[in-house]
C-alpha cells in the first residue's frame, strides 16, 4: 500500500480553545495556480476563517493565502471565497447540524495530501467560559506535574 505524506501548511489552534470539536471531515480546496504556488511556500491563515453552506455547496470564507510574489496579473484576491470539494451527502449532513442552534463549521488546517491541497474542517459547538477556565486550569496542572516529574527524575 502507498505511503501516505502530510505537509501541514496552517493549523488554527485557537479553535480548539474557543469551541468543542465533535467531528472532523476532510475536504479538497478549490485553488487557481498562483495560489497553489503560495501554498507550496506555507503563506496561508486560517485564524478568521469559518466554512458554511449555500445551496448544496461548502465554501471558506476568510480564509487568507498571500499573493505569489512572481504571479503579477494571474494573482486572485487573497481573502476571497474558495469551494471546497465533498461528497453531497457529506454535505447535506452538515449541513443539516449546522441547523442545529450552537453548531457551526470551522477549518482546522490545511495542509497537502498526495500534492493535492486539502483542509480538515471541524463541526464544533461553542464552549462557555467556564468550560474556557477548566481547560487552562488542566493544562496548567499537567504542566506543572510534567515539571515535578522532569526534577524529580534529574536528581
Amino acid at each position: 500500500m502507498a505511503k501516505e505524506t502530510h505537509k501541514l501548511i496552517a493549523n488554527n489552534k485557537k479553535v480548539f480553545h474557543d469551541y468543542f470539536v465533535e467531528e472532523t471531515y476532510e475536504a479538497g480546496l478549490v485553488l487557481h495556480g498562483t495560489e497553489v504556488k503560495s501554498l507550496r511556500m506555507g503563506k496561508c491563515s486560517i485564524k478568521e476563517a469559518f466554512v458554511q453552506v449555500e445551496k448544496g455547496e461548502i465554501f471558506v470564507v476568510g480564509m487568507h493565502v498571500s499573493p505569489y510574489e512572481k504571479g503579477n496579473i494571474f494573482n486572485k484576491d487573497p481573502l476571497r471565497t474558495r469551494k471546497l470539494l465533498m461528497h453531497k451527502a457529506e454535505i447535506n449532513k452538515l449541513f443539516g447540524k449546522c441547523k442545529e442552534k450552537g453548531y457551526t463549521l470551522m477549518p482546522l488546517q490545511v495542509y497537502f495530501k498526495d500534492g493535492r491541497a486539502k483542509m480538515e474542517i471541524g463541526l464544533c459547538k461553542g464552549k462557555k467560559l467556564y468550560d474556557k477556565r477548566d481547560d487552562i486550569a488542566k493544562k496548567d496542572m499537567r504542566r506543572e506535574t510534567e515539571r515535578d516529574f522532569k526534577v524529580k527524575n534529574l536528581y
